[in-house]
């Protein structure tokens, strides 16, 4: 069954400063800051949360469709997403533009220093809903901001149910334009963080937004997660990593279980378990989509978490 996923694709350039920005800075000269930091170790990933989603709902079987702008840079990645078999038939390429990337440089505190530069993302709003087919659910994911009030209106108006997420670009907006999104979804994911500035920007209670909502999802990182629908608040426990080495994408691993679960008509608590179970396996690797399994690999994992069978 068809998902929309309207959201970005990014490339996540990542490096490694060996020593400590603080014996680089000068407080007493921060006003006239200029440093450079020697870098020796980089790496670049494919991310952005339309990419990550997209792979993750893939390892479940789903049909995951992504909806995003990309640059003149994005071959590398398309040579990618058609040796995965990911549909690329509402990814947009917008000429003299790069696509959407990250530069993160960490140092030895794991303290970071990250630039993003949006590219073509701002031009999300080129895309639209109207222009595919078969779609039986959607998620807005963070994109670029005329996009994604583009989108949920389309979404609306075309009665395809879809997901709030907000993720980052949730500061784009105040808390008026925050309430007609939430008008507009079926569905609300945020993180606890971003659950409490969704409450200070619309001066309402998680409680009672949730009640506008078919769900509403807050993850909690390594506490679970909450989720409160058809009148029940559902505490969805963590699953315990095999190891713990790189959170980016974790969020993207645990929508595409949220995705499949309500395409699929499962019930809150296994489908709030098979998402958590996403984020666990992701954490495990570096990067959002280095991490493989196949899908009778995943259905084993749930097994010995849970106890029980995926439907």
């Amino acid at each position: 069954m068809r998902t929309l996923i309207c959201g970005s694709i990014a490339y996540d350039n990542i490096m490694v400063f060996p020593d400590h920005f603080k014996n680089h800075i000068l407080p007493e000269k921060i006003h006239v800051l200029n440093v450079a930091f020697l870098v020796p170790e980089m790496r670049r990933e494919f991310g952005g949360c339309a990419g990550n989603i997209a792979y993750n709902l893939s390892l479940l079987d789903g049909e995951p469709i992504m909806m995003a702008t990309v640059g003149d840079d994005y071959p590398l990645y398309a040579a990618r997403f058609e040796k995965l078999g990911l549909n690329q038939d509402h990814i947009l390429h917008v000429p003299e533009t790069f696509t959407a990337q990250a530069f993160i440089t960490t140092d030895l505190d794991d303290n970071q220093i990250t630039a993003f530069h949006p590219g073509a993302m701002n031009f999300s709003h080129l895309n639209s809903v109207n222009d595919t087919q078969d779609i039986r659910l959607g998620i807005i994911a963070p994109d670029g901001r005329d996009g994604m009030i583009q989108h949920a209106r389309e979404f609306h108006e075309a009665g395809i149910p879809f997901i709030f997420d907000p993720g980052q670009g949730l500061p784009m907006y105040n808390g008026d334009e925050l309430l007609q999104f939430i008008d507009k979804a079926d569905y609300i994911a945020v993180n606890d963080y971003e659950g409490e500035l969704l409450q200070e920007r619309t001066g309402r209670k998680l409680e009672s937004l949730a009640d506008q909502a078919k769900a509403l999802i807050i993850t909690l990182g390594a506490q679970g997660s909450l989720i409160y629908a058809d009148g029940k608040k559902y505490q969805i426990p963590s699953v315990k990593p095999k190891a713990i080495v790189d959170p980016t994408g974790c969020g993207d691993a645990y929508r595409a279980g949220l995705l499949y679960g309500i395409v699929n008509g499962l019930d809150w608590q296994t489908t709030g378990q098979l998402s958590s179970l996403m984020g666990s396996l992701k954490i495990a690797h570096r990067g959002g989509q280095n991490h493989t399994f196949t899908r009778n690999e995943i259905d084993q994992y749930y097994f010995e978490q849970f106890g029980s069978r995926l439907p």
